[in-house]
């Protein structure tokens, strides 16, 4: 995939107000702990998140990502009206239907011409709208397009604490743990066809994506029966698996995001990754042969935020000026399914 005429406009985030150190989570624990022998700073061992961010209790998430996108508009010359695609893009929505992308463009006054609507694939949620939304400006049918997200760890979070207190087992904790570095955050990427702003930067280049379904069953986050004529939430993974196997497919992506760009490793000058956690970034850096000093995370005090972490991330980056005019920045999404989409921005 190439473009030639989309634009990252502008990027508007949204955190979520209550700071949860990984200590916190650990002392909730405390039960298990002491059944599995556990010493306490294991949370944040394994995985180099200290802290995350969480809602308030029942905060809706169409209100996250209506904050995001109004920052996004604000620092644009955008206007709502101007505004042809919509996409809310979160693993969270609010009801199975309408979209939740329906609230969000009812709160932005984006209505008339425009196409709304959800899409869903794991982490790579904003990524994948990204792309749908590039594809319509590239073909000229519009001019701009809001891809929004918005995700909350809290509630996961509870459920799944609660059931490791009440399995109390090495097993249960294991594909329990990732569940512990989630984080919520809302996220809003404005682009363009770059007429609005009359300063062609922060251009799409391209991107790629890779496949491998097969390692479907490896992070699963759903609803199954209770028994009792109802449904219960829950969430399991297999961290270590999700790390092989995500780490080479994330290989075989990088190769041929190079190919269709290319792009030689030594010039790209920024990478933005999916925040997992330390040993996450550790082992695809180091498959890839990127330097550390070339990445960029906010993994250590965010936590995991989903589909919103990435371009988040991404967007703090410029805030502290590590993103810089000209350079070449790569955006490197994995996510559960086994799915793999990167995309290259020329700065």
């Amino acid at each position: 995939m190439k473009y030639s005429k989309v634009f990252i406009e502008s990027l508007g985030y949204e955190l979520g107000p209550v700071v949860v150190t990984s200590s916190e989570l650990e002392a909730r624990l405390e039960p298990l702990y002491k059944a599995l022998r556990f010493i306490p700073g294991q949370l944040q061992a394994l995985t180099g998140i200290r802290e995350r961010r969480w809602w308030e209790p029942g905060y809706p998430l169409s209100k996250g990502a209506i904050a995001a996108a109004k920052k996004a508009l604000h620092s644009s010359g955008v206007s709502p009206a101007d505004i042809g695609a919509l996409i809310y893009t979160g693993v969270c929505r609010e009801q199975f239907e309408p979209a939740t992308a329906c609230k969000v463009a009812a709160g932005l006054d984006i209505k008339g011409n425009c196409a709304i609507f959800d899409i869903s694939n794991a982490c790579l949620g904003v990524l994948n709208g990204i792309l749908e939304v590039a594809n319509r400006i590239e073909l000229g049918q519009i001019r701009a397009g809001l891809v929004v997200s918005c995700e909350s760890a809290r509630e996961i979070n509870d459920i799944m604490i609660a059931a490791m207190l009440e399995e109390r087992s090495m097993e249960h904790f294991a594909v329990s743990l990732a569940t512990l570095t989630g984080g919520s955050g809302a996220v809003a990427v404005l682009l363009s066809d770059g007429s609005f702003s009359g300063a062609e930067k922060r251009r799409l280049v391209g991107g790629v994506t890779q496949a491998a379904p097969e390692h479907h069953d490896l992070c699963l986050w759903g609803v199954t029966p209770d028994g009792r004529g109802g449904y219960s939430q829950s969430m399991r993974t297999d961290a270590v698996s999700v790390m092989n196997f995500g780490v080479e497919l994330g290989r075989r992506t990088w190769a041929a995001l190079l190919h269709e760009l290319k792009w030689q490793t030594a010039e790209v000058d920024r990478i933005i990754c999916h925040q997992v956690g330390s040993a996450h970034q550790s082992a695809i850096l180091k498959t890839l042969g990127i330097p550390d000093d070339r990445d960029f995370t906010t993994f250590e005090y965010l936590g995991n935020m989903g589909t919103v972490s990435l371009p988040l991330t991404m967007a703090v980056a410029e805030e502290r000026d590590m993103l810089e005019p000209r350079q070449k920045v790569a955006l490197l999404g994995i996510g559960s399914g086994l799915n793999c989409l990167m995309l290259g921005v020329q700065w």
